[in-house]
């Protein structure tokens, strides 16, 4: 008998005929935490401004990708949706504000007030656009945000007028309601923020300096403390 050759190709690996088609270029390969983190701060970045802008429903995600100079589905790697995406900058306002109020009771209430309301100040100065956010969403009766308000802030808010409470109740402050307190606290440091142009245009400048936010920062801890500070 005459024994054929086997003229048969070999088969190639399933997986190596296949991989050049994985990765679409359009779509993030998962990294690891660090590089998931920074990916989404920068997004996150670039979202604020966004909404800022055009509010939530003028803000689509075509416009944050481009304004990010990244493809559409890099943002819905990350948020589901704009919806996602728009509380997830909320949330994250909210939490760099709470942060910023470091105080207990241990603390001496002169002191602690006055950084508080510099620190507010700050995020007026550096992070003016979270500002703007935020207002547009509360003007609009929080409808994204109103459970977190319920939650989250309030239980806050309970904490710390708890905390001036403990301050007038040594006599540290003169009695007042701490809820109106931290509230005036918020309109007058978030001002600088939220009607900046406003403010720049009675200032006759261009853009408000450091020099602004350091007299506003004495003005407002001269009125908060100059009023309610007992001295002791």
């Amino acid at each position: 008998m005459i024994k054929l050759m086997d003229t048969r190709l070999p088969v190639q690996p399933l997986a190596a005929a296949s991989a050049p088609a994985v990765a679409a270029p359009d779509t993030p390969a998962p990294s690891g935490r660090r590089g998931r983190a920074r990916s989404e701060a920068e997004i996150l970045a670039v979202a604020e401004e966004v909404f800022a802008t055009y509010g939530l429903h003028g803000a689509t995600t075509a416009k944050i990708a481009d304004r990010a100079g990244i493809p559409k589905a890099n943002i819905h790697y990350y948020f589901s949706t704009k919806e996602a995406l728009y509380l997830r900058v909320l949330k994250d306002i909210l939490e760099e504000w709470l942060s910023a109020a470091a105080f207990d009771v241990e603390d001496a209430a002169r002191p602690a007030l006055e950084r508080y309301i510099r620190a507010k100040l700050n995020y007026s100065r550096e992070r003016p656009q979270a500002s703007k956010v935020w207002a547009n969403e509360i003007l609009n009766g929080a409808p994204l945000i109103r459970a977190h308000l319920e939650d989250r802030l309030l239980a806050w808010v309970d904490a710390k007028a708890a905390v001036i409470q403990g301050w007038i109740d040594r006599g540290e402050l003169a009695p007042v309601d701490p809820r109106h307190l931290l509230f005036s606290i918020w309109a007058t440091t978030q001002h600088y923020s939220d009607f900046a142009t406003q403010i720049t245009i009675l200032l006759r400048k261009e853009a408000l300096e450091a020099d602004d936010f350091e007299q506003a920062a004495q003005l407002l801890t001269q009125m908060v403390l100059g009023g309610l500070a007992t001295g002791r």
